[in-house]
């Protein structure tokens, strides 16, 4: 936790006014009694009006400064708290959004979100009791003991006698409580997970009629959290009426035997208010402690999570002096090239070579799991190759930063993923600075003129989140609009046209090849239909290269290729 307030620094002077309105505050506090006691022993007893009236004109001057003193130090300290906590989300998003995709396996989107939200508002609420209470608290506490010692020493016993009993009761509270705290987290990530799951497959809930199961799995993690909640609150439900009880028979033992110097004459009634004042203020910077306690447990378990992802080792860098390519041609060349994702025991990829020149369409095709997608990710450097190298334009990726290398690449990935918004913002997502008459371009060639069109604010019409108002083939389009508009030097059509039918498919085609002709184009697909006119086709089984050629010279040289073709086209197609 300490770490994590490192980033406090600029809003230091900030935290020193309220340190120093805080001091004013406590001090108002502290010399109130004083005065109240010097009013009742001495303008009460000699009925001095003019004494009365100074005295306390001058509490109300000071009851008036601690006052405002502490309104402005309220402000600063939320003021401070709030731009903490949106501090923290900023490194957290910027942290996050530089994660590989190996990281984001690693900890999983429904964590990253809790830990972004509910743990950096722990961290937040817990830092403007910090501010506040952690000055507050060990001034107030010393401050009354010392003030009501010169009120009476006599006293003093029962002050020494409580305080151990309070310490004990909140040490019991914190054994009890510390475990559940950590404990929350994790179960607001399952809550958090199961919720996740549900809203983005309620399609596939419905489909399958397991809505009454995806309750009850929902019911018991919501369950899960209630029980550790309401343990929680059981301690806490015990812990302040106890602290109140003690606060309570502390008042009672002071004016009992406060009653009893009194009535000996060893003490004055003003002296025992203001030292029952004292013993208050002692007291409730305690239980302001205990509330200290009670929240810095869940904000440090917050804090730890938080600093998780902040201290998480980035797998892809960018090189510290990056190497600049001499040509922006797009060619690119992979040489024995192996990689692994983590934990795995066979290789995705094994001793991958070829080479993708512009103006040249290469084909990657082969079954389900063949390393087809893996291979273009590692173009994209969203891993790392365990042995080799992917060379662009003659550089090795890994010697290039990463926004250079993905400026070249116009991706169309195999799950479409649209953002909310417009269809304009969406197929401007490629290019921040696109025309209106560039938009139009891409999406006539993209082949989403017609639907757009049809539709009745036309490139304005709203797109919901994850695009779910349009169909699989709108998306699709616009996904492939929106790379077009980049004009960037390699493209990457991953299965980018399973959605749409034979018609469409083959105006797009139609459109498209005038549009990348100058660019490298990869194109990843399992139909022999869509790769069979490629310039090259790579054929990839087990993560291997099976065989490299045109249609033809496969169907002669690759069985592993003729077996898919068998499969997929007539002996009529074939011959």
């Amino acid at each position: 936790m300490i770490k994590l307030f490192r980033l406090l620094k600029q809003y230091t002077v900030q935290i020193a006014v309220v340190i120093v309105l805080l001091f004013i505050q406590v001090f108002s506090d502290l010399y109130l009694p004083t005065l109240m006691a010097d009013i009742v022993d001495i303008g009460l007893v000699n009925k001095d009006v003019s004494y009365i009236i100074e005295i306390g004109g001058f509490m109300l001057l000071i009851a008036a400064g601690g006052t405002i003193c502490a309104i402005f130090a309220t402000y600063l300290s939320s003021q401070t708290a709030v731009g903490f906590g949106k501090l923290v989300r900023e490194k957290l998003f910027t942290k996050v959004a530089s994660f590989s995709l190996h990281e984001f396996d690693q900890l999983g989107t429904a964590t990253l979100i809790t830990r972004t939200t509910n743990d950096v508002t722990q961290v937040q609420q817990v830092s403007v009791l910090i501010l506040s209470m952690m000055v507050t608290a060990p001034l107030t506490g010393i401050g009354g003991i010392v003030m009501a010692l010169r009120q009476d020493t006599s006293l003093a016993w029962i002050i020494v006698v409580v305080i151990p009993i309070l310490f004990g009761v909140i040490g019991a509270a914190l054994f009890k409580g510390l475990p559940l705290f950590k404990v929350m987290q994790e179960k607001l990530d399952k809550l958090n997970l199961v919720l996740r799951e549900n809203l983005t497959g309620i399609r596939v809930v419905r489909a399958f009629n397991r809505l009454d199961q995806e309750k009850l799995r929902f019911n018991d993690a919501n369950a899960d959290l209630m029980d550790n909640a309401i343990k929680i609150n059981l301690i806490m439900a015990v812990l302040m009426p106890t602290m109140m009880l003690i606060m309570n028979l502390t008042t009672v033992a002071l004016i009992w035997f406060g009653a009893i110097r009194i009535d000996n004459g060893d003490m004055q009634i003003g002296s025992l208010l203001a030292f029952i004042q004292y013993a208050m203020q002692i007291l409730f910077s305690l239980l302001m402690l205990v509330m200290l306690f009670i929240m810095v447990p869940r904000a440090q378990v917050s804090a730890v999570r938080i600093n998780e992802v902040l201290d998480t080792n980035l797998d892809i860098r960018d090189p510290e002096i990056p190497k600049q390519t001499e040509k922006e041609q797009g060619l690119v060349e992979f040489k024995n090239v192996s990689f692994r994702y983590p934990g795995a025991d066979q290789p995705a990829l094994l001793n991958i070579n070829f080479c993708a020149k512009p103006g040249e369409l290469t084909a990657i095709i082969g079954g389900t799991g063949s390393g087809k997608s893996t291979l273009v990710n590692l173009i994209t450097r969203f891993y790392d190759v365990e042995s080799g190298s992917v060379l662009v334009d003659g550089v090795d990726v890994r010697e290039v930063t990463q926004q250079a290398l993905r400026a070249k690449i116009g991706l169309v990935p195999q799950k479409t993923v649209l953002f909310s918004g417009s269809i304009a913002d969406n197929i401007k997502y490629g290019k921040k600075d696109a025309s209106l008459e560039e938009i139009e371009h891409v999406a006539h060639v993209a082949q989403a003129t017609d639907f757009i069109n049809e539709m009745k604010q036309g490139f304005d019409h709203s797109i919901a989140q994850g695009g779910t108002n349009i169909s699989g083939g709108q998306k699709q389009r616009i996904s492939i609009a929106r790379a077009l508009v980049r004009k960037p030097k390699i493209y990457i059509f991953d299965d980018s046209f399973s959605a749409l039918d034979f018609k469409t498919d083959a105006k797009l085609r139609a459109a498209l090849k005038p549009e990348i002709s100058e660019s490298t184009v990869f194109l990843i697909a399992q139909s022999v239909s869509t790769v069979r006119y490629a310039d090259r086709i790579i054929v990839l089984d087990q993560g291997q290269i099976s065989g490299v050629g045109t249609h033809k010279e496969l169907l002669s040289t690759c069985k592993v290729y003729r077996e898919i073709v068998a499969s997929q086209l007539s002996e009529e197609e074939l011959a």
